[in-house]
């Protein structure tokens, strides 16, 4: 058989595949009457006709600003995901049909809900580079890093963490919606040393962001990762740094504090870790223009999808599960974490 045939059945094979998952994704099965309680935010101030129709099928009524506890079960994933157009245009009103769905390679069982603009409790991890290399744009950091804390944090439901890092991880401040704690954690870092930049990210998803979704009240966990990539210090591996920010359920917004003309191999590696875990890589020509970064981070996290669901032949086994997510516009990127971790039974 020649390779233009081949090509042509791989082709239709594959269409007919993503047809399938549609069909099952965007026919989702109404939750049972035990779990009729599922949805994961307040509903936001002007739902969408998606949203609007989940929150009633929910006994929600339209605009209802009211929190709801989420029971969680161990065969659930939680899914939160951006959907931008090629200049980068966020993309809202999309309705759960316009996606099609594979975990681990099969449609899911069930849906439970699908959101969009979801308001959740925000849970941000604030760490910053404080090595030797970045020495000289070190106070920009610092201002950029408060400004964004000061504006995108609500008090009433928001926590962040401040964590610095050279050869070992320095937390300054703990989880806390305390806002001039923050700032006095971000003030209190000192530039020197060398970078462990995976031990940081390692460590900041194993001891903190892994445990902060473990209540009754859903959250959004995210880290904001400044540095110019560079690493000459961990114990840890890129792979051991991502492979961990899954299992935190994390996703990673990077700001690259390199400035020269061209991208190098740590800008490289902010962009791995970001793409895995389903967020953004920022390159600011200015270190003057980081705070555009961060507004720009602050836009997408209030500015996304959420979609909670029931994953066909679920094993509690501790494996990788892959994720493909698409939307079936193909004029819009959908950012989604390419997988994530199964607890162990």
């Amino acid at each position: 058989m020649n390779k233009g045939v081949l090509a042509i059945l791989r082709s239709t094979l594959a269409v007919l595949f993503s047809l399938s998952a549609l069909f099952v994704f965007g026919q989702a099965a109404p939750a049972p009457p035990n779990q009729s309680a599922r949805t994961t935010s307040s509903a936001p101030a002007s739902p969408a006709p998606a949203a609007q129709n989940q929150g009633q099928q929910n006994g929600q009524a339209p605009g209802d600003q009211q929190q709801y506890t989420i029971t969680r079960q161990v065969n659930e994933v939680d899914l939160v995901f951006t959907v931008t157009d090629k200049h980068g245009r966020f993309i809202p009103d999309l309705k759960q049909s316009d996606f099609a769905l594979l975990d681990d390679q099969k449609a899911p069982e069930r849906v439970y809900s699908f959101t969009q603009q979801t308001n959740l409790p925000l849970r941000v991890g604030i760490v910053i580079d404080t090595s030797t290399s970045i020495r000289t744009r070190f106070q920009f950091e610092q201002q950029a890093s408060i400004e964004f804390l000061l504006q995108i944090l609500k008090p009433k439901s928001d926590k962040a963490f401040v964590m610095g890092f050279d050869v070992v991880p320095d937390y300054k401040q703990d989880w806390t919606n305390n806002l001039d704690s923050l700032t006095g954690g971000i003030n209190a870092l000192r530039p020197g040393g060398g970078t462990a930049l995976f031990d940081a990210v390692y460590s900041a998803c194993r001891d903190k962001l892994l445990d902060a979704s473990r209540g009754q009240e859903p959250v959004r966990k995210a880290m904001i990762l400044i540095s110019d990539g560079d690493d000459n210090q961990s114990h840890a591996y890129l792979d051991d740094a991502i492979k961990e920010c899954q299992r935190a359920e994390t996703i990673v917004y990077s700001i690259s504090t390199n400035t020269s003309p061209s991208r190098d191999r740590g800008d490289d590696i902010l962009q791995k870790i970001s793409e895995a875990t389903g967020g953004r890589a920022f390159y600011p020509k200015r270190l003057e223009d980081m705070s555009i970064s961060f507004q720009d981070i602050a836009d997408e996290l209030r500015s996304q999808y959420a979609l909670v669901y029931k994953p066909a032949d679920f094993i509690a086994n501790g494996a990788f599960r892959p994720i493909y997510l698409f939307c079936m516009d193909r004029r819009y990127v959908v950012r989604v974490r390419k997988g994530y971790f199964a607890p162990k039974g």
